[in-house]
């Protein structure tokens, strides 16, 4: 399981009826609390949407790394095919599904690059096997066999025997900046509850809206 105790997150929420919020960070802060003790694997795992070239969507699980008023953040290689979308294309989704709270939330929003020191701060908490394997892995391109990506692993791991494991140029992260959240609770009979906040820019206030299940 997913150790999440070092995400940043804002102080929770603690009122009891979700749709009486006003702001969607507090209130995704109060679901993510309740995920962490709830889920039994990864609680911070988002699907990640993106657009090729050709604008057809592409989707992947990633897992969340951070969050704050400012966006929530993942790592990844900057050459992989989610990494060239997103520079292509800054804008993604991203959903969570907590099946175990028959809860989910949707996010919406532009993409930008994490600083250099925000990258090395957090490739630094990684243990050293998958610090390796961000070495020998080129993500998303073809891999002849199994056997030649352990070959690669193996020398880059005898290459840093005794030694730290720096972060790889092409490897960094990215933080998507919301500009709608949509919360969704399951309920009997269909007839789900749905808030949607939404925000023209990213210093703009918050417009919420109840929906229709």
């Amino acid at each position: 399981m997913t150790d999440t105790t070092s995400i940043k997150h804002p102080t929770p929420l603690t009122s009891g009826d979700f749709t009486a919020a006003e702001e969607p960070f507090a209130l995704f802060g109060d679901w993510f609390a309740e995920a962490v003790k709830a889920e039994p694997n990864d609680p911070n795992a988002m699907a990640l949407a993106t657009v090729d070239a050709d604008g057809l969507p592409d989707v992947r699980m990633v897992l969340m790394k951070g969050y704050d008023a400012d966006g929530f953040v993942f790592y990844s290689h900057l050459a992989s095919q989610k990494g060239r979308e997103l520079a292509a294309n800054p804008k993604a989704a991203l959903l969570f599904h907590w099946k175990s709270l028959r809860r989910q939330v949707r996010i919406r929003g532009n993409v930008s690059p994490v600083t250099e020191a925000e990258a090395d701060a957090y490739f630094a908490t990684r243990p050293k096997q998958a610090q390796i394997g961000a070495w020998a892995s080129k993500q998303s391109q073809p891999l002849e066999s199994r056997f030649a990506f352990e070959q690669a692993i193996a020398k880059i791991a005898a290459r840093h025997l005794v030694s730290e494991v720096p972060r790889p140029p092409g490897w960094s992260g990215w933080r998507i900046a919301p500009l709608q959240f949509e919360f969704w609770h399951d309920r009997p009979f269909r007839l789900h509850d749905r808030i949607e906040f939404r925000r023209d820019k990213s210093d703009s206030a918050w417009a919420k809206t109840r929906l229709y299940p």
